[in-house]
């Protein structure tokens, strides 16, 4: 492996720019320059990302913006003295020392490993010192160098500072508390290990016995069982899911951001302690997948736990939906549409072997058309297990799925599946947090939790809830089959605005599964519902194609050249129904992008509705043009919300000022998720 760093890659007391988004760009340049990477562009916009979901800067004057990229030829440093410092969002104060940490999304273990080193050598006042202190790009270069050539595996759990005597506060029954605790981020690099040296640290400051086990990219090695099952508490300080989490099961866990291990150490060590300390305390499910930390953290709220569970039902209900929905439009384009009704029969009548007087092409189509039928059979059993999921974990699933398909029984479609999974949910999750015996505990997720939760929440659909749901469903369908004119144009305007709100966020999952949910009703023979399928695609359509329309053809100058870039892909991804390729726009520019967004999806909306096209696919954008009647009527409605889209978001980025929140892409940070996709 060649050296991370050389002195090429150093640059002493420049100006690099005026913000933490131009450090990068430099940095990121010297990289290429350097031939380690072959697009400056492409790695900065990976390490801007990284930085939008969190940012790098750490106490001490120190930043690491970070991140693995496919631009990235062999894992490297770029280092930077700053005079004077730039904010990277550490509450001290500005960065000074900062750190582009540049790493192959293939990275091998070894590169993984020396990466993991140094991140941790930040935790040393020696090691920042001496950077501050050094003359020459050469005393930079040997500074790291003698750093990351330090023995022992940054998989493994760090090695113990000396424990101090433990007072009154850090002691359960009379001797000191036993902590462990899990820490990872995104990237498993940087502040996976610094948070791991950082409680290591605090342990024994404390007198605490206090182990960690980081969670890198390069692996990791699991804790001891018996140190688990000793353990007092458990502090999860993680970005992402912990892997196998079930080995914590009944433990009280404190749960909190990689970044605050690194920053807060003392308080989670407090906070677990107390944990440990309360009969009530939250602990970790019984499952294997029940301590889903990333999305999960004991401060969820209620309402923000409720809305991350909608939409992880939504987003597992899509393959359902999509693979079934396809594979039915292959059935209509090899069967003719009659084979909505005569495919039982042919199937039936005939085999591959014996086809009688069917056509292979026409059998082949009953068998695809088949396969679709039976998966959009679990369209709400999946939304309502899912949802059920989202708040309970692995337990909630069964109760949920029981739910979804009593809804489905009911004719409660999916607005029933929503009610039946959230009642199934919260039952599982209160009979997962019940303080049971141990030797119960191991009953509860296979027996007794979907036992009981199936009987709470699919007696309550049966008894209570399932009749007035029903009655509600009919009356959304009675309310759509008496639009006519421009109630019709109204209802697109408002599909397509939502669709294009949050790029993938609650409002846009509840247009789309509108749509999806009645798609089955629309194959059925009901077009009304396939109007709307194709309208909500439509509109979700036009985010990445405009941007992709304003940033490579209308006016490049108006954006940076990752945006420039993204816009390249951008109408790939916008013709195959993938908002995703507007994300990094609406972040950077959330007040500009989004209205101009909404506008175009309203004018799309409102003219497929218009002109009455239909879709049978619930998603793939042109590339399922054989599933969508009156295709060239629909391509005109997207080009036209396109157009409107890509003028407005120019005119915005020409004439009108933006705030500092948007400057620092704050707002569009917290308003649109980086993972979100449309469908």
């Amino acid at each position: 492996m060649s050296e991370i760093i050389t002195p090429a890659l150093v640059s002493l007391d420049e100006s690099l720019g005026t913000d933490k988004r131009a450090v990068i760009d430099a940095l990121a340049a010297r990289v290429a320059a350097a031939g380690r990477a072959t697009d400056a562009a492409a790695l900065a916009a990976d390490a801007w990302k990284r930085e939008q979901t969190d940012e790098t800067g750490l106490p001490g004057g120190i930043a690491i913006p970070h991140a693995k990229s496919a631009a990235v030829r062999e894992a490297t440093l770029a280092f930077a003295r700053l005079k004077p410092g730039i904010d990277f969002g550490a509450d001290d104060g500005p960065a000074d020392l900062v750190f582009l940490i540049a790493a192959p999304d293939t990275a091998a273990e070894e590169h993984l490993a020396v990466l993991s080193q140094l991140a941790r050598s930040f935790m040393r006042e020696d090691f920042t010192a001496g950077l501050r202190a050094a003359a020459t790009p050469e005393e930079v270069v040997a500074l790291v160098t003698s750093a990351v050539s330090g023995t022992g595996s940054p998989a493994a759990a760090p090695a113990a500072a000396p424990t101090a005597t433990a007072d009154s506060a850090h002691l359960i029954d009379g001797r000191p508390a036993r902590i462990v605790a899990v820490t990872a981020c995104a990237t498993g690099i940087a502040h996976t290990f610094m948070a791991a040296d950082a409680l290591t640290a605090q342990g024994g400051k404390d007198g605490v016995d206090l182990i960690v086990e980081p969670q890198g990219s390069s692996g990791y090695k699991a804790l001891d069982p018996k140190i688990i099952e000793a353990a007092d508490a458990v502090i999860f300080a993680v970005d992402v899911d912990v892997r196998e989490p079930q080995r914590f099961a009944g433990k009280p866990v404190v749960r909190a951001s990689v970044k605050r291990g690194i920053e807060a150490p003392a308080q989670l060590v407090a906070e677990a302690i107390a944990a440990a300390k309360n009969p009530n305390a939250t602990r970790v499910s019984g499952s294997a997948a029940a301590a889903s930390t990333s999305t999960s953290g004991a401060g969820e709220s209620y309402g923000a736990s409720i809305k991350r569970a909608l939409l992880t039902g939504v987003s597992y209900m899509i393959p359902f939906v999509a693979g079934g929905g396809l594979l039915i439009a292959l059935g209509f384009l090899l069967g003719g549409y009659t084979i909505a009704f005569d495919a039982d029969k042919i199937l039936g009548a005939s085999t591959l072997w014996n086809l009688g007087d069917t056509s292979l092409i026409v059998y082949l189509g009953a068998v695809l058309f088949k396969i679709g039928a039976l998966s959009f059979g679990f369209l709400v059993p999946a939304l309502a297990g899912y949802i059920a999921y989202g708040m309970a974990d692995r337990p909630g699933i069964a109760p949920g799925f029981v739910a979804g398909a009593v809804a489905g029984f009911m004719g409660a479609g999916f607005l029933g599946g929503i009610v039946g999974g959230l009642l199934a949910g919260v039952a599982a999750r209160w009979l997962n947090g019940l303080d049971v015996p141990r030797w119960l505990r191991g009953l509860m997720p296979v027996v007794i939790i979907p036992l009981l939760g199936s009987i709470f929440a699919s007696g309550l659909m049966l008894l209570v809830l399932g009749g007035p749901i029903a009655w509600l469903t009919k009356a959304l369908n009675d309310w759509l089959s008496g639009l006519t004119g421009a109630g019709v144009i109204i209802l697109g305007i408002i599909l397509g605005l939502m669709m294009c709100f949050d790029l993938g966020g609650p409002v846009n999952k509840v247009a789309y599964a509108f749509a999806t949910g009645n798609l089955a009703a629309g194959i059925a023979g009901d077009e009304r519902y396939l109007q709307i399928m194709a309208a909500v695609m439509a509109a979700g359509m036009v985010p990445p194609l405009a941007m992709a329309l304003a940033s490579t053809v209308i006016d490049r100058k108006l954006f940076t050249e990752p945006e420039r870039e993204n816009g390249k892909a951008a109408w790939l991804l916008g013709a195959a129904f993938i908002s995703e390729g507007a994300i990094p726009f609406a972040a950077a520019d959330i007040f500009r992008v989004i209205p101009s967004m909404m506008l175009g999806g309203a004018v799309t909306g409102a003219l497929s509705m218009a002109f009455a096209v239909t879709s049978k696919a619930p998603h793939g954008g042109v590339f399922v043009f054989f599933a969508i009647d009156n295709f060239w009527l629909w391509l005109v409605a997207i080009a036209a919300g396109t157009v409107v889209a890509a003028f407005s978001v120019v005119a915005l980025k020409r004439f009108a000022r933006r705030g500092s929140a948007v400057d620092e892409g704050i707002s569009g940070a917290a308003a649109v998720s980086p993972e979100a996709v449309s469908a």
